[in-house]
């Protein structure tokens, strides 16, 4: 039964002995009639847009519809390839209009801080600036923090830039597969300035100079290792070496470190014919010598034009592309079959155990390989 308060009273199954009912009294609030209840509101599906919608969206600016498509492109779902290429394919007549710079350095060299400042400063002169900043990933757990919008919060907020971080995946060199065809998107988007952003761990830099115009590194000085062995790699393929951070106290370590990489850089072969890589000093912190950076960038950019190199480097990184594209097709395509898998690991049993020679479990995996890629397709 209901009481006044709108709640049943019930009487529990077992109260002790000589106590009377109303001392342990239950009560259960009155339910509510199915029928008397509001319908739910409908669930909104997120509407799949064409890959004509989102190639129109992208040409007339319509920044939804831009990070729409990128998340197209850097999907791995095999749904989104075919809708993916179709979209690089309608935007590619209006892309190849921008400055491409690759930026790198060894973490806390202050690269995402030289990024917002640049940035900054080139948005508030008008420009279109697009930031792929490739967030590093775990290995192990292949997750990423994705907090370059918070660390760029003032260049998050101009109307004229766009901030894209992408998880590393934990690939070598720290930049995504899709990487390319994302810049191509913000190109046909309107960006004039592409600014790429990568984990600078001294490794496979090489990826990031395959498809960027300018290759900037970032040093830090002061760390004590300035021109250890795992920048020099870098060094010999980058087009301009900063080294940041020099303000206050830290301002005349950061001039010696300057002359240090540029008695180095007089020994390098130059990363780009007809240009004289050079080492220079900036504070992200204070603005001292960051657009004196960009005028570097913008002189490299017109000799680039000028000489017809830079027509020729980007013919060139789109063949690059292709070739390893196709590798990892085919590395795919043999690795991830059932049989070869099987192969490889009963190949490591064997040799575990001592049962055979490296030479000879090389040669039977390539065997079965070409057992394999010469079977008639069922």
């Amino acid at each position: 039964m209901a009481n006044e308060n709108n709640y049943d009273v019930y009487k529990p199954e077992w109260i002790p002995e000589g106590a009377k009912d109303e001392q342990y009294p239950g009560f259960v609030m009155t339910g509510v009639n199915v029928q008397d209840a509001k319908p739910k509101a409908p669930i909104h599906k997120p509407k799949n847009y064409t890959a004509e919608e989102l190639i129109d969206g992208i040409i007339n600016k319509n920044r939804m519809l831009l990070s729409k498509a990128i998340t197209i492109i850097e999907s791995n779902a095999p749904k989104h390839f075919e809708i993916g290429q179709k979209i690089i394919k309608g935007i590619l007549p209006y892309t190849g209009k921008s400055i491409r710079v690759g930026i790198t350095g060894v973490p806390g060299a202050g690269k995402s801080t030289f990024i917002e400042a640049l940035g900054s400063r080139l948005c508030e002169m008008g420009k279109n600036v697009a930031v792929l900043a490739v967030d590093p990933s775990s290995s192990i757990t292949k997750g990423s923090i994705l907090g370059d919008k918070t660390r760029m919060e003032t260049l998050s907020k101009q109307p004229n830039a766009f901030i894209r971080p992408s998880p590393s995946g934990g690939t070598l060199g720290g930049v995504t597969r899709k990487s390319r065809e994302t810049m191509l998107l913000c190109e046909a988007f309107g960006y004039d300035t592409i600014l790429v952003e990568t984990v600078g761990v001294g490794q496979s830099e090489t990826t990031v100079r395959s498809m960027v115009d300018f290759f900037l590194m970032v040093a830090l000085t002061g760390a004590g290792d300035d021109l250890q062995g795992i920048k020099k790699g870098i060094m010999e393929i980058a087009d301009a070496i900063l080294v940041n951070k020099a303000d206050g106290d830290n301002k005349p370590k950061a001039l010696v470190a300057r002359a240090d990489y540029e008695q180095v850089l007089h020994y390098l072969r130059p990363a780009t014919e007809g240009w004289v890589t050079k080492a220079y000093t900036c504070s992200a912190y204070t603005g001292e010598g960051v657009m004196e950076m960009w005028s570097v960038i913008e002189e490299f950019n017109k000799m680039m034009v000028d000489s017809g190199r830079l027509e020729k480097r980007r013919k060139d990184q789109t063949l690059e592309w292709v070739n390893h594209m196709t590798e990892e097709h085919v590395h795919n395509l043999v690795f991830n079959n059932p049989n070869v898998i099987e192969a490889l690991a009963e190949t490591e049993k064997l040799i575990r155990a001592d049962q055979i020679s490296a030479t000879m479990a090389a040669q039977n995996l390539i065997d079965k390989i070409e057992y394999e890629l010469k079977k008639p397709v069922e």
